[in-house]
């Protein structure tokens, strides 16, 4: 942890709450937090949280921030975004360490969890010169009528623990060259790459002479994430977590007529028909299933297989599960870390149990694996009879459901008859089925693709889902409008005054 900490150049952590560049405040009033290695059950660090008070000094700060954030043109905010990129560069490798070290997840994955947020930084810098609205032909002569777009305000980004940066990365790349400055509020399980994060924001800040663009505060639900979503101060809310807790999100911030971003559950499940290419529809579903031990909202779920394929397809994965090494995250070799908490695995152990009940048949995996440490379990596998309400929901686990169908429109059936609607694939060589599944009568998804697994999104793309998970959309394409306000004008270029609609009113 320390070489880490050295190699980042962070010299304090236990501060949690940051407003402007530097200004760390250490709140007396806060309660410790520790920040716990799943790999280990081990304490890395302790954190002092946020409070009311030290929550209106990051408020505070992102308010003086944005009167004079706002006033920069949008290319000079994306040099500082180009400098947040180059920055993350420099620090890919002891940033990606760190993420592993908190959160569990393979050390590969905590570096592209680095290079995702290097890369929509670089989105971010194009889109600075690209936030273009549109000009309408008016029906009033002597008229011009066009549209633009102003920067929103002070926002709130609240993340989860199982993207601890990327998912802020898409926030708030997006956000700082739309004009917006933010506050951020991490999951409490993952306090110390935030305030990594933070530092270097402080330096980029520092460079460009600004401050208060981006602000940190950790603290727990109830003191600051509550009064967060409540803030009149904060127009918008970007939200990623459970649809549980996202109901109650959306409902706090509609009260007071904000805006929300929900990125919420997923329940993805992956369509396989019997002309797929089954070699590659078995290394997407191996990622897909058993990447971050099964803790990203992308996470394949379900498989909805063809029945003349589904036994060689069983047998290969099971095979495929079974060369799966398990062990310590920043190990070379190794695929599958922990689970985040003896919590998650309990809920995991549960989630078995009950499928057992429900006519499921386990075909590999299944148990915990005390012998390697507290937080470990075999990726599983476990063949369905049906589409039972275990399956329709949403286990943040490596289970894999594995179910049959017969005809496509039965397996559309199946693939849409869940409350969740994040992401979806299908294998098929079949270009009417390929179509079938991308059309408005296929899958209800946010994401669907054609051979190519549930996970692993590119940022130039708009990320999010429908139904419960949320409908938001973060990232590329055009989600930038959800962090800007949009104004129509009109100029009256004539020395008349007509009205629209013909409408005369003269005096």
């Amino acid at each position: 942890m320390k070489d880490i900490l050295e190699r980042l150049g962070i010299s304090e952590v236990n501060a949690g709450v940051c407003c402007g560049v530097d200004n760390w405040i250490h709140d007396a009033q806060g309660e410790e937090l520790q920040s716990i290695n799943p790999a280990n059950n081990e304490v890395i660090a302790s954190v002092v949280q946020g409070t009311v008070h030290s929550y209106e000094g990051a408020v505070a700060a992102a308010q003086a921030g944005f009167a004079q954030w706002r006033a920069l043109p949008a290319p000079k905010r994306g040099e500082l975004i180009r400098d947040l990129g180059n920055a993350l560069r420099e620090y890919k490798e002891p940033l990606g360490e760190l993420v592993t070290l908190e959160n569990g997840k393979i050390r590969s994955e905590g570096l592209g969890e680095v290079q995702e947020m290097i890369d929509i930084c670089d989105f971010a810098v194009g889109l600075s010169r690209q936030l273009y609205g549109l000009t309408m032909h008016s029906e009033r002569p002597g008229h011009r009528m066009y549209e633009q777009w102003h920067p929103l305000g002070p926002i709130g980004i609240i993340t989860a623990f199982n993207f601890p940066v990327a998912v802020w990365s898409w926030n708030a790349a997006i956000a700082a060259v739309c004009g917006d400055t933010m506050i951020w509020k991490p999951s409490p399980a993952t306090p110390l790459t935030a305030i990594a994060i933070q530092q270097i924001c402080n330096r980029v800040m520092a460079k460009h002479g600004v401050s208060g663009v981006f602000n940190l505060v950790i603290g727990d639900n109830d003191t600051i994430g509550e009064r967060m979503i409540r803030d009149e101060r904060l127009p918008l809310i970007s939200f990623t977590g459970s649809i549980r807790v996202g109901r109650h999100v959306a409902q706090a911030v509609a009260g007071r007529l904000g805006r929300c971003i929900l990125e919420l559950g997923g329940n993805n499940g992956i369509i396989v028909s019997a002309d797929a290419d089954l070699d590659m529809a078995i290394r997407a579903i191996l990622f897909g299933a058993v990447g971050t031990a099964g803790q990203r909202c992308t996470t394949t779920r379900r498989l909805i297989v063809e029945h003349s394929v589904v036994d060689e397809l069983c047998d290969r994965l099971v095979r495929a599960y079974q060369s799966v090494t398990v062990g310590d995250p920043m190990a070379e070799g190794v695929l599958l870390g922990p689970l985040i908490s003896g919590h998650a695995v309990d809920m995991m152990m549960e989630a078995i149990d009950r499928a057992k009940t429900e006519g499921g048949r386990v075909l590999t995996g299944g148990s915990k694996l005390p012998a390697i440490g507290e937080n470990y379990v075999e990726p599983t596998i476990i063949r369905m009879p049906r589409q039972t309400p275990l399956v329709c929901e949403e286990t943040f686990a490596p289970i894999l459901f594995v179910m049959t169908y017969e005809t496509l429109d039965e397996a559309i059936a199946i693939h849409n008859a869940v409350p969740q609607g994040l992401s979806s694939a299908m294998f098929t060589r079949d270009l009417l089925a390929a179509e079938r599944f991308l059309s408005h009568a296929g899958s209800d998804c946010g994401i669907a693709n054609i051979n190519i697994g549930t996970s692993g999104a590119e940022i130039g793309g708009a990320f999010g889902g429908e139904k419960d998970t949320g409908g938001g959309r973060e990232s590329g394409s055009d989600a930038w409008k959800a962090y800007m306000r949009r104004q129509t004008n009109t100029i009256n270029y004539s020395s008349e005054l007509p009205l629209a609609q013909g409408v005369e009113f003269d005096v």
